[in-house]
């Protein structure tokens, strides 16, 4: 199981928001770049990455940071954020991305989806799935649709779609625990390998997802309980290899 260490950007800086508010914001650096660098040099093997101010205003906003990150590591990341047209994926791949994560706009247009792995393949494209109470949110999530997270991700999946990050709203930035039961539920019924977010603030979390790895739980996100000294980067790493 892979653990992201998450950096979210605002105006060019790493922040942390709370269930994705923005006026629940912790600002945490002014070099994004610094902080990538540091994940890698204490053993993360893959990075998440997102550009808040594109996903609330539907177009990527800090091309800047997300080159600086790419120039600052040798590790691999995946970017999500504002990515609604098949040029924004290929800008941000081409700034160095590994994976670009799409949500919105797959909601409102899986033929999008479809475009997008016959460009880049599925290893380049991850669909991102955010719930509120298991139904599917989008443009930042601050709108909740009428499409259940588990019928989202069996619909992406029959178009080729292979991996999603399955993120809690409720869970997010709260330092809770993550949601198991339906993370589980993603991973096994869509057959998505799954990538847990939202609420990853401890180490027994870590085994608790490692315990539902062979119901596709592949990864987790820790994003907040980094920051905030809640979680041991290189305790994390650790446990999710055991």
């Amino acid at each position: 199981m892979i653990i992201f260490p998450a950096i979210d950007l605002q105006d060019g800086h790493c922040v942390r928001l709370v269930q994705g508010q923005a006026e629940a914001k912790t600002v945490y650096s002014d070099s994004p770049r610094q902080i990538a660098a540091s994940f890698e040099k204490q053993g993360a093997r893959y990075l998440h990455v997102v550009d808040l101010d594109g996903a609330f205003t539907g177009s990527p906003q800090n091309a800047a940071a997300i080159e600086a990150i790419a120039e600052s590591i040798n590790i691999p990341f995946q970017v999500g954020g504002g990515l609604r047209s098949v040029e924004d994926v290929k800008r941000v791949l081409q700034r160095g991305a590994a994976r670009a994560i799409v949500g919105t706009r797959a909601v409102k247009s899986p033929g999008f989806v479809k475009e997008l792995l016959d460009c880049f393949g599925t290893q380049r494209i991850v669909l991102g799935i955010d719930a509120r109470e298991g139904m599917v949110a989008v443009e930042g999530w601050v709108e909740t649709s009428n499409l259940s997270a588990l019928e989202f991700g069996h619909s992406m999946k029959s178009l080729g779609v292979s991996t999603c990050v399955f993120t809690d709203i409720n869970r997010d930035g709260l330092l809770t625990g993550p949601n198991l039961e339906s993370t589980r539920q993603i991973a096994k019924e869509t057959g998505l390998n799954t990538i847990a977010s939202g609420g990853v603030s401890t180490v027994q979390n870590i085994r608790d997802l490692k315990a539902i790895e062979s119901c596709g739980v592949v990864g987790a996100i820790i994003g907040k309980a980094l920051y905030d000294g809640k979680i041991d980067l290189l305790q994390a790493l650790k446990a999710a290899e055991e």
